[in-house]
């Protein structure tokens, strides 16, 4: 059964790290009846996302989860079947020392970070012994193709969308989601947006978003230049975010977890991974146009290619940029099709659950 599942998370971004292990949790626990507890070292990162977690609470309950500090080693009162390691954290070393010493050894998970490249697919389930206990860890990789673990979504989540879309009116002009990191070129985007013939609205999440436009627009907001109207929005909970991204027509994401959400929503994206060094982030982001870009047509991949890299490297907005409206109508026909394909695949939480059933 791998009834109780435990979590462990670092969190280095609330949107990413902390944000995929509670989809996760509350995904387990809801869909499929686990009993799930949740060990954060910073539970104020999951507040925004979960407005009725208690920060200063060391224990509690929230959405079917039972969320935990985690400050150093814990308290092992017992250890899950399964136990996750969210993005390769450290265990506790006396967590793991009473997982050694468990009658029945638990499944032990590295929950590893999403790529596109196509090295994941043969790494994906390997199993890597420690090298002093009698543990076994397996390594999980998140991803698109049908050798990966799959992406996190909800059983109900595009009917959902879907539902939300039958609703809405259908606004004059376009509306884009703002999601990124501070070395953005923010200050370019509104510049190009701001020559627009028609009405175009930039919702802008809160944090190194809004800092960067209220660095190069001055003021708190909202902003109008002529056609553009900039509209910051306060920290969203998770399903709300989801929902914003379902509205708008295209969504700058960044890291993993509101990249993944935005390709749920069907719609254009323009993605901006987390930075690493030698310029590994661009060749996962290489890795992923080659996947997202097949079978579109060549006119709308390349409008596609361009704006994507010119967010990320080049820095040439004012070329892509009309490309990319040329070709928009075709680019969301296609971000739809994407995301259809990829729901033809099993879940990531689900696909974890079977997987974990025959380690235990």
């Amino acid at each position: 059964m791998q009834l109780h599942w435990d979590i462990f998370c670092h969190v280095i971004d609330n949107q990413g790290d902390a944000g995929v292990c509670w989809r996760l949790a509350r995904q387990l626990a809801g869909e499929h009846g686990k009993q799930v507890r949740l060990w954060l070292d910073d539970l104020a990162s999951l507040r925004p996302l979960c407005p009725a977690v208690a920060a200063a609470k060391d224990e509690q309950l929230c959405q079917g989860v039972e969320i935990r500090r985690w400050a150093g080693n814990v308290a092992v009162d017992r250890v899950g079947e399964v136990i996750i390691e969210g993005f390769g954290c450290k265990l506790p070393e006396n967590y793991l020392r009473a997982m050694a010493a468990a009658a029945t050894r638990p499944c032990w998970i590295n929950l590893e970070y999403l790529s596109a490249e196509s090295w994941i697919d043969g790494c994906h389930a390997m199993a890597s012994p420690h090298p002093t206990l009698p543990l076994v860890k397996y390594f999980y990789f998140p991803g698109f193709s049908a050798a990966s673990g799959g992406l996190l979504r909800e059983h109900d989540l595009l009917a959902r969308r879907d539902a939300l879309a039958a609703r809405l009116p259908v606004p004059a002009g376009i509306d884009i989601s703002l999601f990124c990191y501070d070395d953005a070129p923010v200050g370019e985007l509104l510049e190009v947006l701001a020559g627009s013939p028609d009405p175009v609205r930039v919702h802008v999440a809160p944090g190194k978003p809004l800092a960067a436009v209220q660095a190069h627009c001055g003021g708190n907001g909202p902003w109008r230049f002529g056609e553009l109207r900039v509209i910051p929005f306060a920290p969203l909970p998770l399903d709300d975010y989801d929902a914003l991204l379902w509205r708008c027509d295209l969504n700058f994401v960044r890291g993993e977890d509101s990249f993944v959400r935005a390709q749920w929503a069907g719609k254009p994206l323009v993605w901006q991974p987390y930075v690493q060094e030698a310029g590994a982030h661009l060749v996962k982001l290489e890795a992923f146009l080659d996947r997202y870009t097949a079978g579109m047509d060549r006119f709308a991949a390349t409008a596609t290619v361009d704006l994507l890299k010119a967010w990320n490297s080049t820095g040439r907005l004012r070329r892509a940029w009309p490309d990319f409206l040329a070709s928009r109508r075709e680019i969301t026909a296609h971000a739809r099709r994407w995301a259809d394909r990829l729901a033809g695949q099993p879940d990531l939480c689900a696909a974890l659950v079977r997987f974990c059933a025959g380690k235990v």
